[in-house]
């Protein structure tokens, strides 16, 4: 594979459909974590080859628990990616962010509860990053620039997302102390892939659309999968439409904070890694471990 690809698209399957994107390319891709949610599909959007990736497979087949989180990173770090864009359906936990919104949020609280493939540093290679701002803010700012200029997309930026485990969907009183604890979002799949793509060195941010007010607003219905889909379908065109307009303004050779987020973070003395573990883990340390 020689194509090198600086941008990423991770959401739903409907994302690489857009009518814009042409001259699209397939790449089934390896990884030593297994093989990623489905092959890897790269296409030129708005002057600009980017890679598009359904987080939850073709067909939606991955529950949030089961989503192969580090093969997915892993491979677009192969592809040379530097720049994650995520779109992600979500609940809203604030009454000023309504179902149909797109939101920006600045940050992560981690609230799962299986280990889904939390982190590539593993026995044997130890590294501690900061992930203070998990979602890059550089990136958060220059997609809200962008999603602020076409026409009908209603854009808030800022809030804490909490990602929860699932399937299933939250109780009434999980999610008035989601409210209390001063949560603005609720979703379940960001946790560990925005740390997994830090920990990659990759630049990530997420477009949380969302689809409901959860279980706690008592004028509207509880949330339902079938609420879920319906509104996220609807509004699927203005997502795609912003998605293309932050693409084309994306300055593929910015350096951000996240691109250097190894520096210093790695423990483990030179001497103690293996070769096997250097071998394994060569995309993502490479930069930092001669």
């Amino acid at each position: 594979m020689t194509e090198q690809i600086s941008i990423a698209v991770i959401g739903g399957s409907g994302l690489y459909s857009m009518p814009e994107i042409t001259d699209k390319v397939a790449y089934a891709i390896s990884t030593p974590y297994g093989s990623p949610s489905s092959e890897v599909v790269v296409g030129n959007l708005r002057g600009k080859r980017v890679a598009f990736l359904p987080r939850h497979g073709i067909g939606h087949v991955y529950t949030p628990s089961t989503v192969p989180y580090r093969a997915n990173i892993y491979a677009l770090k192969t592809l040379g990616v530097r720049f994650i864009l995520a779109v992600n359906a979500c609940g809203s936990l604030r009454e000023d962010y309504a179902p149909g919104d797109l939101v920006i949020p600045h940050q992560l609280y981690d609230h799962t509860k299986l280990d889904r493939g939390r982190t590539f540093f593993e026995t044997g290679l130890v590294a501690h990053i900061s992930v203070a701002d998990p979602l890059a803010p550089e990136l958060c700012e220059q997609v809200y620039k962008a999603a602020q200029q076409v026409p009908d997309a209603v854009v808030h930026q800022g809030g804490t997302f909490i990602i929860i485990e699932g399937p299933r969907f939250s109780t009434r009183g999980e999610s008035e102390i989601y409210r209390q604890w001063g949560c603005s979002l609720i979703g379940m799949t960001t946790c560990p892939e925005a740390f997994l793509a830090r920990e990659a060195e990759i630049a990530y941010m997420t477009m949380a659309h969302v689809t409901d007010y959860d279980v706690w607003h008592v004028s509207e219905e509880p949330v339902t999968a079938e609420m879920v889909i319906r509104t996220f379908n609807h509004n699927i065109e203005i997502v795609q439409r912003v998605l293309a307009a932050a693409i084309e303004t994306l300055d593929e050779k910015a350096l951000y904070a996240a691109h250097r987020a190894l520096d210093g973070a790695l423990v483990t003395a030179p001497d103690k890694i293996s070769a096997e573990m250097r071998a394994r883990l060569q995309p993502i340390v490479g930069r930092v471990l001669a």
